[in-house]
């Protein structure tokens, strides 16, 4: 029987071309003969089924396909006898008006198929790993939900989370603070027990291990009332030398204990600066010396700096680690980072500006020479944020959620929300500035305080979120009262009128004195709104300044420490959004657009764990 084919590039496609064909064979061969038998047209049908099915690529779909069409071939097999027609007769029979009566049914047929290949097209491709499963044990001092003061509990939680997804097998291993909420403290799964020699005298303790799975991620929290009873993580560096000396090593001893011997034992800022040190001394002739360590600094400012005979005591180290090049600073004091940072296999920091920033005198915090010395294992790996977390679709906090596609209407809708919220005059012309930090002088708040009553006027309204130093928490309270019902000062921390504030404002300022990283900036792109920041540590590695010329850039930025650099920056923001609107739009959906996530940084530290265990 002559077909009709089609030229497609699939088998699937051909199949779904041939039986239409033979339908319309079959009416215009009733006219011409009726002198053949069904059942040769049989045979025929089951030849040509049989001959799909064969065919390897077409295998899944074919069965389909058959379902759909052998009802037809039936059909025609008990109404008509067929004979191969000459070829005019086929075009006479296109000619039939009849014909046209079946090209609606044809035309579905046709979409029902074609869905059914770009179904089978878009199937999930699993791929092997190209590098073997990394085990990893991550050691810090919060992470959240259980515990956050800053940016820290961040990274422990979302930094984990996303190297699942690059094939590791990840620990979280953290202190069981009594001021973790009682709804995971519940949920907690006792591990074992042991007692511990810490301090140089014999002195042990107890050491119980609690764990928790979440994502993917297992937790285990270090459990001993004596040192983690306090409400607070942190309380003082007299209480908080013993707490962490006895963290570093318990968490070694919990990884022996378990018998989980990770490829790579990842440390985070100074309260866990001890392991590598105790990795590579009193642990070496242990199962869990095999381990790589890497220590990330995520403030250089704080150290866990003390007098050498207390660090000493508490530790149980040896006295050859306490010189000039491991752990003593200076005459007296021993620096725990600093002996983690001589110890550790590989130093990151939280940005590739931070990591040449901290090697100079003005950022270094006086590590800057051991830091240069040590310069040929650092690093510097942009932070990314929790977009699961962070989404502004999905976000049940906002007043209105919203993606790229509606971001300028809704952003409005949610701005007025917040004014509403916060007692501000109602305004949709206002333009709206956040601040959303710690107040204390490293965030540039003595900037903030010289030039707000610069930047106020009839068009400005200014938010402040945060908590800190009293003088600039008594400033803000100052500018509130000043600048009745378009300044409000949120003296305290709260996480709903936190994501209110970046869906609300339109630009939210960040002139830090110093910055690792920073992740209010990422949040205010991600939620459309603009930051004005400092070129400094991961502000410049993620801020790309806006040109006028070209109109492209992400945020309005300044360079030198001054406040009156400040407000030109401020002064930009404002002209473009009241004199050029469409510029400043195409900004908001630029930076919504921008990838902030985990996904690119998680890989990097993949890549960094693999050249590690090489």
């Amino acid at each position: 029987m002559a077909v009709k084919k089609v030229k497609t590039d699939t088998a699937v496609e051909e199949k779904v071309e041939k039986p239409k064909a033979k339908k319309t064979t079959a009416k215009a061969a009733k006219k011409t003969t009726e002198t053949v038998k069904a059942k040769k047209t049989t045979k025929k049908a089951t030849r040509v089924t049989q001959k799909k099915a064969a065919e390897p690529k077409a295998k899944r779909t074919t069965k389909k396909k058959i379902d759909k069409v052998e009802p037809e071939v039936l059909e025609t097999k008990e109404e008509v006898k067929i004979e191969e027609p000459k070829v005019e007769e086929v075009k006479e029979a296109k000619e039939e008006p009849k014909i046209e009566e079946t090209k609606e049914e044809m035309k579905v047929e046709e979409t029902k198929e074609e869905s059914v290949v770009e179904e089978i097209k878009e199937e999930p491709v699993y791929q092997e790993p190209t590098t073997p499963r990394k085990s990893v044990a991550f050691i810090g001092s919060e992470c959240y939900p259980f515990v956050k003061t800053g940016g820290l509990g961040d990274v422990m939680y979302a930094l984990p989370k996303a190297l699942v997804k690059q094939n590791c097998d990840v620990k979280v291993i953290l202190p069981r603070y009594k001021c973790i909420p009682w709804q995971y403290q519940e949920k907690m799964i006792y591990r074992g027990s042991f007692d511990m020699e810490l301090c140089s005298d014999g002195r042990s303790f107890y050491v119980g291990i609690m764990e928790y799975v979440w994502d993917g991620v297992v937790y285990d929290f270090i459990d001993n009332e004596e040192f983690f009873s306090e409400g607070n993580p942190y309380t003082s560096i007299v209480g908080d030398i013993p707490k962490y000396c006895y963290f570093a090593k318990a968490a070694l001893a919990a990884l022996n204990y378990m018998n989980w011997i990770p490829d790579i034992i990842h440390c985070h800022d100074w309260q866990a600066g001890l392991v590598p040190v105790y990795l590579r001394t009193l642990f070496e002739n242990t199962p869990v010396s095999r381990a790589k360590s890497i220590l990330t600094i995520h403030n250089l400012r704080f150290q866990g700096i003390y007098n050498i005979p207390t660090i000493q005591y508490w530790s149980g180290l040896p006295d050859y680690v306490f010189n000039k090049d491991a752990l003593k600073q200076g005459y007296e004091d021993a620096n725990m980072l600093k002996g983690g940072l001589t110890y550790c296999n590989m130093i990151t920091t939280v940005s590739r500006t931070y990591a040449g920033e901290i090697q100079t005198e003005y950022y270094g915090e006086k590590l800057h020479e051991h830091l240069k010395y040590h310069s040929g294992k650092l690093r510097g790996i942009v932070n990314g944020i929790d977009v699961d977390i962070w989404n502004t679709y999905t976000d049940s906090r906002l007043a209105v959620n919203y993606d790229i596609t509606n971001v300028l209407d809704k952003k409005k809708e949610n701005k007025r929300a917040l004014q509403e919220e916060l007692g501000l005059v109602q305004d949709d012309h206002k333009f709206v500035i956040g601040l959303i930090s710690r107040l204390t002088d490293q965030k540039g708040l003595d900037l903030v305080n010289a030039i707000i009553p610069q930047v106020m006027d009839e068009h400005t309204q200014i938010v402040v979120l945060g908590t800190g130093d009293a003088v600039y928490e008594d400033s803000f309270r100052y500018y509130e009262n000043a600048y009745k019902g378009n300044v409000c000062s949120n003296i305290m921390y709260d996480e709903t009128r936190a994501h209110k504030i970046y869906a609300g404002a339109d630009a939210l300022l960040v002139p830090s004195q110093f910055e690792p990283c920073g992740l209010t900036q990422l949040i205010a792109m991600h939620y459309g709104t603009i930051p004005i920041v400092r070129e400094t540590g991961g502000l410049k590695d993620t801020v790309e300044p806006y040109n006028e010329y070209t109109n492209w850039g992400n945020g309005f930025t300044f360079d030198n420490y001054d406040a009156g650099l400040l407000l030109d920056a401020i002064n930009r923001a404002k002209t473009l959004y009241f004199t050029n609107r469409w510029c400043f739009d195409e900004m908001v959906q630029r930076d919504m657009d921008k990838d902030v996530s985990w996904e690119n940084s998680a890989k990097q530290y993949k890549d960094l764990y693999d050249e590690l265990c090489w």
